[in-house]
């Protein structure tokens, strides 16, 4: 990039998740893998892992009990899918959670244009859907993590992302 890496003070950046139950959507995903590796570092009484995929739930949840920064009796690994209203209702009164970051999401721009019934169904309603459960069941933080294309979005992708982010708003 032309300039000094960023050295993020991790400890410190995420010292407010000591302590807490936080979930995290998508966590088997490259993006929601990365989010549980970098919370479990800051020591969480509790992390769980949330993920409609069952390979990618087991491989982040493996991963984590063989790096010893997480031990297994404070990691959950839920297999649910984020639309389904009801499982969803399930899993937050089970954990109770007081941190949510939601990370489930569709991504790739090329898909998500030749289904955008499925952009929008996951990326947006769902997204909605989790964050007013969320809310219902006592987390005291729900944080959405989003894509650049979502600012003046010029693919499905980007408007389904742009529609999670307005979701949230409210």
């Amino acid at each position: 990039l032309g300039r000094e890496p960023v050295r993020m003070e991790l400890d410190r950046v995420g010292a407010y998740l000591s302590g807490e139950v936080v979930l995290v959507t998508g966590a088997g995903g490259s993006i929601g893998s990365e989010l549980c590796r970098q919370i479990a570092r800051v020591a969480p009484r509790r992390l769980v892992l949330l993920d409609h995929a069952e390979d990618n739930l087991f491989a982040i949840q493996r991963e984590l009990e063989d790096d010893r920064h997480v031990h297994p009796s404070s990691l959950a690994a839920v297999l649910a899918d984020c639309k389904e209203g009801e499982r969803m209702r399930e899993v937050l009164a089970e954990q109770r959670p007081t941190v949510v970051f939601h990370a489930a999401a569709y991504k790739h721009v090329g898909l998500m244009e030749t289904n955008p019934v499925e952009a929008v169904r996951n990326n947006a309603i769902a997204t909605r859907l989790v964050a007013r459960l969320a809310g219902e069941a006592g987390a005291r933080r729900f944080v959405l993590v989003s894509t650049d294309k979502a600012v003046t979005p010029a693919t499905v992708m980007g408007a389904s992302k742009a529609l999670a982010e307005f979701a949230v708003e409210e």
